[in-house]
């Protein structure tokens, strides 16, 4: 499983390594597999710089290279039997372009991957990797902070889903409700600790289908994948609405249409004061119609053992999670450099329990009157057909996604009889997108494309006993968007690349009140609201190489979300559209031994919808004013020997709501004199203008260590730290519980022999137990602390297998 990188439809990539060595022969060792991933290895061995002027020809397979030769016999050898060439820059610079009619050789098969997953209209990116090697799990960078995390980190998860990459990233962070439950939040940018009608504020993709719009995480497991793609900021320009925090991509390996291939993995895991876990995956690729048609199926499932103890109840490890799904993909290639992808994916959870405890016991249990279990399902289908010519490129696709995810929570009340809330959202999403791609012969990146998008959004609620409850208000919110897109990438000079695009939406957005009382109907009309908006969305960049080892980039971009409407006090209200703009700045180096990256970025947010509590403990969407948030994120990475690295990254943020709207109001930091009377009536009361799960600083610590133990096989040994700060869980007082200040380790190892893997994990090696998240239920939120621990110290121990 090799990375694939194909985000950079027909744009260059440059693959900037150490500084240029000697271009004598050298010892090259490059295993099989795809093209893209053989030039990474090629420029740090080699110690020089290539670039690829078409993505797509990285999907090229490869056999394994070894011995000792020229960088350019080297890249003669690997570009055998391929449509591509060779073009050497200058010394130590290369260029792979897709060769002409004219220049490839004849008898060579065009082999077309338009269909490959890529992201919707993706701009040019430079990945950084040094001649000495990638990080121990694979993470690479670009010049303009996205990071990109190849197919082995999604091996290094066994099955896991997106904990995994908040594991690896301090500037992912989430909600702790539960799998399939979450909402994620990148750059800082976090807007609410609920599901409801608001638009999520990061987009995530499968390939090119867009997986959530309202929908929360839909936390697909991280199985047989190419790469994972993590672009941080506002992403609207290229994206669309619902990107303000950044952009989340599974790359899908997709089939491969002349060799079969087969893959399995199992593992069992313990966790201390809790009940075992195990997971299983298979794989299966198959050249139907070598050459033609193949497909790619995968099947996955688990069981994530409970570890929190109900003690009204008397009943031990209540939170139990099942997880059972897969995906399959047909590519069909009947000629004339046609392709034609099918892909279909399915999956659902099952929660048995909450998995939040409070502070009574040993912080590992709760008292509850009945199970409050939650169901997610999700299932997703598409249909993408691409056409390539000489120059550029057509790419068409569909999707169809459904998500439906269904919560109890527990509203008793000290002193009467127990009672519950229920609510079931249910999001279907109709997406496509039309686009054409291509460089011209000065070096120009060019796309342009169109998107049409359709999301319904229905959300129903009952309230009462556990025997019987009563339908409450709910909402279903649909949104209609057309949109026109451009991105031009311009390679100024040799060192100097702008960028430069836009976006231009029409969004129709019309909401309606469901099982609504007649005193709200009254009020509002028939309980519906229809509006309208056209957003114009630009974005900006350049990016500059000062040296083989430094290169720096500045960008500017924007984001936006429709409005809606929302239910508070039973009341049906409107929330207005909100949006961001952010400017960013970074700084980027790779020496012999030494590397690492700094950006800087400031973002404004005006109109923040968030979710509020309302006089009946439910959640509800207001617009709480304008925002401003502030992030510095930093890696370092040093490899004193080829064998031995150490990693350390970290995100300071500052988030506030500077200028609340006329219903909130923040206290003074200094109390001394204050009249709280002159608090208007009515209005939310903060404790904080802190925007809502944002930690002030996050980072992470790793190492790693590899050896070869001969005929053994390779031994890679790691250890991890992670620190996640203070953060509040919302605005208002109830909302206003502190959060976070937790610490995490973990160490791994593992042993690989040809397409075998044997591992161990552990973590939370202390059993501490932490607060990641201060919300189990709402509605008993004000009766004392909830919290939500990590899991305990957990041993795991598993096998993958490859054929």
């Amino acid at each position: 499983m090799r990375p694939l990188n194909t985000a950079l439809l027909a744009l260059p990539l440059l693959i900037a390594s150490a500084p240029v060595l000697a271009q004598g022969p050298v010892a090259i060792d490059i295993g099989a597999g795809r093209l893209d991933s053989a030039i990474i290895a090629l420029g740090r061995q080699a110690g020089i710089t290539i670039g690829i002027s078409d993505a797509r020809l990285g999907t090229h397979r490869v056999r394994r290279l070894r011995g000792v030769m020229t960088p350019e016999r080297a890249l003669e050898r690997l570009l055998d039997g391929s449509d591509a060439r060779s073009v050497q820059l200058a010394s130590g610079h290369w260029r792979i372009v897709r060769a002409t009619p004219t220049s490839r050789r004849s008898g060579a098969p065009i082999r077309l991957a338009v269909a490959m997953p890529v992201p919707v209209a993706q701009p040019v990116e430079e990945i950084v990797v040094t001649a000495q090697g990638a990080r121990s799990d694979g993470l690479t960078r670009d010049l303009f902070g996205h990071l990109r995390l190849d197919g082995d980190f999604a091996l290094g998860g066994q099955g896991r889903g997106s904990d995994a990459l908040i594991e690896r990233l301090p500037s992912l962070g989430s909600t702790q409700l539960g799998p399939g439950r979450n909402r994620l939040f990148l750059r800082a940018i976090a807007d609410s600790s609920f599901n409801g009608p608001t638009q999520a504020v990061v987009g995530q993709y499968l390939g090119t289908a867009r997986l959530n719009y309202n929908a929360p995480d839909p936390d697909l497991r991280l199985v047989d994948l190419a790469s994972i793609e993590v672009r941080q900021g506002p992403q609207g320009t290229l994206y669309g609405a619902g990107t303000l925090g950044g952009v989340i991509r599974l790359v899908p390996n997709m089939p491969d249409l002349d060799d079969w291939q087969a893959g399995q993995s199992v593992s069992l895991a313990a966790t201390q004061h809790g009940d075992p876990s195990a997971d299983a995956s298979a794989m299966l690729n198959a050249p139907l119609v070598p050459g033609a048609i193949g497909i790619r199926a995968v099947i996955y499932g688990g069981r994530d053992g409970g570890y929190i103890d109900d003690r009204l109840r008397g009943r031990d490890d209540v939170n139990r999670v099942e997880t059972l799904g897969g995906r399959i993909a047909a590519r069909i290639e009947p000629g004339d450099d046609w392709t034609i992808d099918l892909m279909g994916a399915a999956q659902s959870i099952d929660g048995r329990d909450s998995q939040y405890a409070d502070r009574l016991g040993d912080r590992l249990d709760r008292a509850s009157p009945f199970a409050q279990p939650f169901r997610n399902r999700f299932r997703l289908g598409q249909v993408a057909i691409g056409k390539q010519w000489d120059s550029f490129e057509l790419l068409s696709t569909s999707t169809v996604t459904g998500l439906d995810l269904t919560e109890t929570f527990d509203t008793s009340q000290p002193g009467a009889e127990p009672s519950l809330f229920r609510q079931r959202g249910e999001t279907r999403l109709i997406t496509n997108e039309t686009r054409l791609s291509g460089e011209t012969p000065g070096g120009i990146g060019w796309l342009a494309g169109t998107s049409l998008l359709h999301n319904r959004y229905r959300i129903r609620r009952a309230r009462g006993s556990v025997e019987r409850s009563s339908a409450i208000t709910g909402i279903e919110n649909q949104v209609d968007e057309a949109t026109a897109f451009a991105d031009l990438t311009i390679p100024a000079t040799e060192r100097l690349f702008l960028d430069l695009g836009g976006r231009i939406s029409h969004v129709r957005l019309s909401g309606e009140a469901l099982d609504a009382p007649l005193a709200a109907v009254a009020i509002l009309a028939r309980s519906s609201a229809r509006r309208q908006q056209t957003a114009f969305l630009p974005s900006a960049g350049l990016r500059y190489r000062f040296s083989d080892r430094v290169s720096g980039h500045a960008r500017y971009q924007e984001g936006f979300r429709p409005g809606g409407i929302g239910v508070r006090d039973d009341m049906v209200r409107r929330y207005r559209p909100d949006a961001v703009s952010a400017v960013e700045a970074g700084l980027a180096f790779s020496g012999s031994t030494l590397s690492g990256d700094v950006t800087l970025a400031y973002t404004r947010w005006r109109n923040i919808q968030a979710d509020l509590i309302d006089s009946d403990g439910l959640p509800a969407t207001e617009n709480i004013g304008h925002g401003r948030i502030v992030t510095l994120d930093a890696t370092l990475a040093w490899q004193p020997v080829p064998a031995f690295s150490i990693e350390a990254s970290a995100v300071w943020a500052d988030s506030r709501l500077a200028d609340p709207s006329a219903g909130i109001f923040v206290l003074p930091q200094n109390r001394t004199g204050f009249d709280f009377a002159s608090i208007p009536t009515g209005a939310v009361i903060a404790e904080s203008n802190d925007l809502p799960n944002v930690a002030r600083l996050s980072g992470r610590m790793a190492a790693s260590y590899r050896a070869s133990l001969g005929d053994a096989g390779d031994l890679t040994l790691g250890a991890t730290l992670r620190y996640v700060g203070r953060s509040r869980l919302g605005i208002g007082p109830v909302l206003g519980a502190v959060q976070g200040d937790v610490l995490d380790t973990g160490l791994s190892a593992s042993l690989q022999r040809g397409g075998r893997s044997f591992w161990l994990q552990a973590s939370n090696l202390l059993d501490t137990r932490g607060n990641r998240f201060a919300l189990g239920s709402p509605f008993t939120l004000p009766l004392g602390d909830q919290i939500t621990p990590l899991r305990p110290r957990t041993i795991r121990i598993g096998a993958d297998f490859s054929f």
